[in-house]
C-alpha cells in the first residue's frame, strides 16, 4: 500500500501544502492560501509608514493557512485515491527566517492580547524586516572584538534579518513588548509546537537550522552564545537567553513529536503521525531540489537563498552561516543569498513601469534586445545584500540612464542584476574550496521567467536546471517526513528517490557570455566601490564603457 506525506510551505506572501507520495516524491495534489492581514505596498505583510523597513505579519494567518491548506490538499488528494488521508505518515513543515515571535510561557503570541492587538512589535517580526539595522551593527562591532569566533560561522558580520538584532531591537525601541514576553520563539518553531499540543515554552524543541544560521548556536562551542557575550549586549538579554538555553536544538531528521488529536481533527490527517523539526524554506527547498555536495540549489522567489552542503567547516567571508546538520544531518550546510530578487521586478511593475504594464508584457519585450544593448547596468541592492556584503544599508542602482531609456530595458537591466548578485556568491563559495559543479534552481520565479533562466546560465557560464517538483520546498518537508517517520534510512537515500530535475535544461549562449563577462567586470567594480569600504577605484570610465559596449552590439 502507498504511503504518503505532507510539506507545508510557508512563504513571505502565502503558505503551500502538498499531499507527496513516499515511493517516488511525486506530487498528489496541493492548495495555496494567501495571507489576508498584509497591506497594500507591503505584500503578505503589515508594515508602518513612517518606517519601510518594518515587515510585520500576524500568526493567525499561519494558522488558518496550515489549517485550510493541508485539508483542502487532502480532499483534492482523495478526489485521486480515496481513503489517502488514513495513509499519511508523517508532515513537515517550514517557514522563512529569521521569521520572530514574541509569545508568553503556554505559547499565546503577545499580539493575541488585547494590550498589544494593535502593536506591531507584538506581531510577527518578518524575514524581511531589517528595523534593526543599528543593533545588527553593534552586534557585529562586540563580535569582533569580544567573541570573533561567533562570527566567523555566519559570514563575519551579523544581519539585521536575524535572531539577535531583531530582538535587541524590540528591547531597545518597546521594551513593554519586551518584558511582557516570555521568550522570543522562530515561527518555525512555534507552529510545529503547536501542531504537536505542546504549550510550555521553556522546553520546545528548536530546529538547529534557525537556531545556528541565525541565532549563533553552535555545537563546537555547547550551544548558544557565552553569557558574557549576550550580557556585553544588553542584560536584560539573558532572561531570554536562559530560555533557549532550556530547549533541545534538533535536525530536521530527528521528530519535534505527534500531531495532536485536536489539529487531526482540524485537518484531517490521522492523529499521532510524527512532524520533523521544522527548517527555513530554502532549507527544506535544498532538500527538495537535490542538494549534494558539489549540488548548488537556488530557490528564487522573493529573495534568493543559495544552499549547498560539503562535509568540511571551512569559514567562508559572507556566507550567511556554515553550520553542522542544518540541511543535511552529517553534512556541514552553507547558506548565502539575495534580499531582494523577485521583490525587485515586483516594485517595477508597480511602483516604475507605465500604468498597466505588466511583467509578463515586460518579459516579451525584454527577450528581444540583446545583453548589453540597452547601456544599462544595476546593482540589485534594493532590499539591502544578504550575501557577500551582509549589509542592509546598501541601496539599489541603475546607471547608464539616457532620455531614450525604455522600462523593457530597465526591467532586463534589473534581472541581469541579480544574476551578477549571484555570481558574487557562487564564486565567493568555489574560491573557498566549495565544488559547484551543478546548478539547480527552485521557486516560483524560474517557472514564470525563460528569460531569467538564461540570462543566469548566460552570466554563470553554466548549465542551470529545474527541480521537477512545482513546490520544491514543501516536497523538502514532506522528504523529512519521510525520514522522521522511518520510509527511508537518512536523506541521502530519500533525496535520490523523492526528487529529479525537468527536462529542460538552460545552455549558456557562447556570444552572451562574452557580453556579460564584460558586463559583470563593471558590476564588480560598483560593489566594490559601493559596497566595500577603503575601496577607492576609478569609475570614471564606467558609463563611457557600457555605452562603448551598447553602441558594439547594435551595430552587429
Amino acid at each position: 500500500m502507498e504511503k504518503y506525506t505532507i510539506g507545508v510551505d510557508f512563504g513571505t506572501a502565502s503558505v503551500r501544502s502538498v499531499v507527496v507520495r513516499v515511493s517516488d516524491g511525486n506530487e498528489i495534489s496541493s492548495a495555496v492560501y494567501q495571507y489576508k492581514e498584509g497591506i497594500e505596498g507591503c505584500e503578505g505583510c503589515i508594515s508602518d509608514t513612517r518606517d519601510p523597513l518594518v515587515a510585520r505579519q500576524h500568526p493567525v494567518d499561519y494558522i488558518r493557512g496550515i489549517e485550510e491548506t493541508v485539508r483542502t490538499a487532502l480532499i483534492k488528494a482523495s478526489e485521486v485515491s480515496p481513503g489517502i488521508s488514513q495513509n499519511v505518515i508523517a508532515m513537515g513543515v517550514d517557514t522563512t527566517g529569521t521569521t520572530l515571535l514574541p509569545v508568553l510561557k503556554d505559547g499565546t503570541p503577545l499580539v493575541d492580547l488585547d494590550e498589544f492587538r494593535n502593536n506591531l512589535s507584538a506581531h510577527i517580526w518578518l524575514w524581511k524586516d531589517h528595523s534593526a539595522l543599528e543593533e545588527a551593527e553593534y552586534i557585529t562591532q562586540t563580535g569582533q572584538e569580544l567573541y570573533p569566533e561567533y562570527l566567523e560561522m555566519v559570514g563575519g558580520r551579523y544581519s539585521s534579518e536575524w535572531f539577535w538584532s531583531k530582538v535587541l531591537h524590540c528591547l531597545n525601541t518597546d521594551k513593554r513588548v519586551y518584558d511582557a514576553a516570555f521568550t522570543w520563539v522562530e515561527v518555525s518553531d512555534w507552529l510545529v509546537a503547536k501542531l504537536c499540543g505542546l504549550t510550555d515554552m521553556s522546553s520546545i524543541p528548536r530546529g538547529i537550522c534557525a537556531a545556528g544560521h541565525k541565532a549563533l548556536y553552535n555545537t563546537a562551542w555547547g550551544g548558544y552564545p557565552d553569557k558574557k557575550f549576550i550580557e556585553s549586549l544588553n542584560p536584560e538579554l539573558l532572561r531570554l537567553l536562559e530560555t533557549l538555553n532550556g530547549s533541545e536544538v534538533k535536525d530536521s531528521g530527528q521528530s519535534a513529536g505527534l500531531l495532536s488529536s485536536e489539529w487531526a481533527s482540524k485537518t484531517g490527517l490521522p492523529s499521532g503521525i510524527p512532524l520533523s523539526m521544522p527548517a527555513f524554506d530554502a532549507h527544506f527547498g535544498g532538500i527538495g531540489g537535490g542538494v549534494k555536495p558539489g549540488t548548488l540549489v537556488k530557490t528564487i522567489g522573493t529573495s534568493t537563498c543559495d544552499l549547498t552542503v560539503t562535509s568540511g567547516s571551512e569559514n567562508i567571508k559572507g556566507m550567511a552561516g556554515i553550520v553542522k546538520d542544518s540541511i543535511i544531518p552529517g553534512f556541514f550546510g552553507i547558506e548565502a543569498g539575495q534580499s531582494g530578487v523577485g521583490d525587485i521586478f515586483n516594485w517595477f511593475e508597480k511602483y516604475i513601469a507605465p500604468s498597466g504594464r505588466k511583467q509578463s508584457e515586460l518579459m516579451l519585450e525584454a527577450e528581444q534586445l540583446k545583453p548589453g544593448e540597452s547601456g544599462l547596468l544595476s546593482l540589485d541592492w534594493h532590499n539591502g545584500n544578504r550575501t557577500v556584503l551582509i549589509d542592509q544599508r546598501l541601496t539599489g542602482l541603475i546607471l547608464g540612464l539616457t532620455l531614450h531609456s525604455t522600462a523593457a530595458e530597465i526591467y532586463r537591466a534589473l534581472i541581469e542584476a541579480t544574476a551578477f548578485g549571484a555570481r558574487v556568491i557562487q564564486e565567493r563559495m568555489v574560491e573557498n574550496g566549495v565544488a559547484v559543479s551543478k546548478i539547480i534552481v527552485c521557486g516560483g520565479v524560474p517557472r514564470k521567467s525563460p528569460l531569467l533562466m538564461q540570462i543566469y546560465s548566460d552570466v554563470f557560464n553554466s548549465d542551470i536546471y529545474i527541480s521537477k517538483n512545482e513546490e520544491t520546498c514543501a516536497l523538502g518537508g514532506a522528504i523529512a517526513a519521510a525520514v522522521v517517520a522511518g520510509a527511508y534510512p537518512d536523506f541521502v537515500s530519500a533525496i535520490e528517490k523523492m526528487t529529479d530535475v525537468s527536462a529542460m535544461v538552460y545552455k549558456p549562449i557562447e556570444r552572451n557570455v562574452e557580453v556579460y563577462n564584460k558586463l559583470y567586470r563593471l558590476y564588480l567594480m560598483l560593489h566594490d566601490s559601493f559596497g566595500i569600504s577603503g575601496q577607492q577605484q576609478d569609475l570614471s570610465g564606467v558609463m563611457k564603457e557600457l555605452i562603448d559596449i551598447r553602441n558594439s552590439i547594435r551595430s552587429i
